[in-house]
């Protein structure tokens, strides 16, 4: 089980997921729902369309499976498409993040505190999984906490999904409702006679950094390592590539993909249960994010829906896919969720001691 845990797990069971009927079932579903949705023109057509069919057939009983190995591809591919918005005035711009970066720590000090209380009240939870179901984010590292506090893994995980997918789903429309489409874009014009040697020592790169960041324990290892690296040969100016924009919609397919798998243990008795209380929970964590995103815009110069997304509690590497499509600055935004993911590591278990000293 630790072998499927890893960031690139090279081993014969995942080699042999790639060739199983549960990942070619999930191929086969979500390949037409990504063009179906794209010619009814919703946003992020071939990220949505795949995570809400598969979603729906996991729940149905469809045995899905995503390989660990595909998804690592698939998201050191994205963090280089990320890694092309990083440029030598990127560090010399994070000296200013440093408020926003407290804005988020106390945004998730609030979050935990005011959202765990309504789920201790009114779900019923106790109060343990109440405070890990709370969490803006990082469901993966929470279950392992939650895991050794005893606490309701199913309840945890449960939440922050139907959370996941709530978000995902809206965000996208409220982005396109309300934000210009002429700023929406992926670039489509190529540098011209690009080098494959150069996209091979970026990848060789960040596959070596990921693995020393996870041993390590650098959280989001994939992400992280993958934009240092990228980052650091573009900058110096070793290596760069710009990832088709075609790739990139395989890429979206295969996250879409793996949000819909992970309801494969669920059931829709389970997910209706919990349903409303997730949804309410979700809307608190928007209004205090929006609130946050407010302050943040006192003090820093950023569209507000970069600040929005920025505290969005998503999982990274979906809010990020976000940010890429409608280039929102996506290396603030992914920044300020990898700064979220550390700031939730460090909080929860504080806040579970306090609570545990006054009980």
């Amino acid at each position: 089980m630790m072998q499927n845990n890893q960031a690139i797990p090279f081993n014969k069971e995942n080699f042999k997921q790639i060739f199983s009927i549960p990942f070619i079932s999930v191929i086969i579903i979500s390949i037409p729902s990504a063009i179906i949705a794209e010619y009814f023109n919703i946003p992020l057509a071939w990220f949505l369309g795949p995570m809400l069919i598969t979603s729906l057939a996991s729940l149905m009983g469809l045995k899905t499976k995503m390989p660990r190995l595909v998804l690592s591809s698939i998201l050191i591919i994205l963090g280089l498409y990320i890694g092309n918005y990083i440029d030598k005035d990127l560090f010399s711009q994070m000296q200013d993040w440093i408020w926003t970066s407290f804005i988020m720590l106390i945004y998730i000090i609030l979050s935990v505190l005011i959202v765990s209380k309504y789920l201790e009240k009114f779900s019923k939870y106790e109060k343990k999984t109440s405070i890990f179901s709370a969490a803006p984010g990082a469901l993966g590292p929470l279950m392992i906490l939650a895991e050794d506090e005893k606490s309701d893994l199913s309840q945890v995980a449960t939440s922050h999904l139907i959370r996941l997918i709530i978000i995902i789903t809206v965000f996208p429309f409220i982005v396109n409702s309300f934000y210009s489409v002429e700023n929406i874009k992926i670039t489509q014009d190529l540098a011209a006679n690009q080098n494959l040697s150069q996209l091979l020592i970026l990848v060789a790169s960040s596959i070596f950094l990921v693995l020393i960041f996870e041993r390590v324990k650098v959280p989001a290892a994939l992400l992280t390592g993958t934009l240092v690296a990228s980052g650091f040969l573009q900058i110096t100016e070793v290596a760069s590539y710009e990832v088709s924009p075609d790739i990139i919609d395989y890429c979206l397919l295969i996250l879409g993909s793996s949000v819909g798998c992970r309801f494969a243990d669920k059931t829709f008795g389970e997910i209706g249960r919990n349903a409303l209380h997730s949804f309410i929970a979700t809307f608190l964590l928007v209004i205090l994010g929006v609130i946050a995103a407010v302050v943040a815009g006192l003090v820093i110069d950023k569209n507000f829906f970069t600040l929005l997304l920025s505290y969005c509690p998503g999982g990274i590497y979906e809010v990020a896919v976000i940010a890429i499509f409608f280039d929102l600055d996506p290396e603030f935004v992914s920044f300020h969720h990898i700064i979220r993911l550390l700031m939730i590591l460090f909080a929860v278990p504080v806040i579970l001691k306090i609570v545990s000293k006054k009980a």
